[in-house]
């Protein structure tokens, strides 16, 4: 049990600092008109997670999905593992919870943010 736990926070800790770094370096060389860094975090990291399940599909370990996919790709962006899921919808024939869940998580996330934007403006 500890040892998966640190697994997960290792991969998390590196996937955190590697989002860092994307967003940084996308601050100096693109423009920042719309979010490079989270753009590019989330399909980048969308990417990974899947080159990862694939190889875990062949190659099983649970060391190996708790450091990469539930560590690195979830400190580096929760919207890869969003992404796997609405694949797995898919992929099932489940087109009506693809639906449901995909947008109504990019509806609720940004009502979310909103409703926390505000929060703190009225604190």
């Amino acid at each position: 049990m500890i040892k998966n736990l640190l697994l997960v926070g290792l991969g998390g800790a590196l996937g955190s600092i590697a989002r860092y770094g994307t967003a940084l370096i996308s601050q100096k060389y693109l423009s920042t008109i719309l979010p490079f860094g989270t753009l590019i975090a989330n399909i980048l990291g969308s990417f990974l997670i899947g080159i990862f399940l694939a190889y875990e599909l062949e190659n099983p370990s649970l060391n190996f999905k708790l450091l990469l996919i539930a560590g690195f790709c979830g400190g580096y962006t929760t919207f890869s593992t969003f992404t796997f899921e609405n694949l797995s919808y898919l992929q099932n024939g489940q087109f009506g919870l693809f639906l449901l869940y995909g947008i109504g998580s990019i509806l609720i996330g940004l009502l979310a943010v909103f409703l926390g934007f505000s929060l703190i403006k009225i604190i």
